[in-house]
């Protein structure tokens, strides 16, 4: 994807996200709707499910600079720091465990807080999209399971995000209906 589409895919996804969730009843938007990946204890609310848009978004950017700056690993998932390659199992802990911890600090933020949470986010992407030539775009980001592996594709992935939570919310109601 050139620059232009990611821009337009990025922004294109924020509107449906904000008329998405601002359409819900705060008992839509708080009622718990899947279990946790890391505690099977915890339910993840939809709103959990949008400030956790944020996250991902963020350690993207984050990955996305630590490369820039010169880090040999800068995902840090399929490998460790001594280079030891980590199991599909052990990368899914670390990723749950840490989505887990978001979701526990952020649970109980109103609809605008979350709002303002992925905002910070996006405005993040978009202004690292902006500071980034068209080679970078294209330049492969070490370790970067997601989409095409380029700088671009991951930055892109963030407008997909919010509809796949968005399916597996969707599947989970449907599931309690079905019971």
């Amino acid at each position: 994807m050139n620059r232009i589409e990611i821009e337009t895919t990025l922004n294109e996804s924020r509107n449906w996200l904000l008329a998405t969730y601002s359409a819900l009843s705060d008992e839509e938007l708080l009622a718990p709707v899947t279990q946790s990946q890391s505690d099977a204890d915890n339910h993840w609310s939809r709103l959990d499910h949008c400030a956790h848009l944020a996250l991902v978004e963020h350690d993207f950017a984050s990955m996305i600079r630590r490369q820039l700056a010169g880090t040999g690993n800068p995902v840090g998932l399929l490998q460790d720091d001594h280079g030891t390659t980590r199991t599909r199992e052990e990368i899914m802990k670390i990723v749950n465990a840490h989505a887990e911890e978001f979701q526990r600090t952020h649970h109980g933020d109103s609809l605008s807080q979350v709002i303002a949470l992925t905002g910070r986010a996006r405005s993040e992407t978009l202004a690292l999209l902006a500071e980034l030539t068209d080679e970078q775009l294209e330049e492969p980001l070490a370790g970067a399971p997601w989409a095409d592996g380029t700088i671009g594709g991951v930055l892109a992935t963030n407008a997909g995000h919010a509809k796949q939570h968005w399916g597996w919310i969707n599947d989970a109601v449907a599931l309690k209906h079905t019971r």
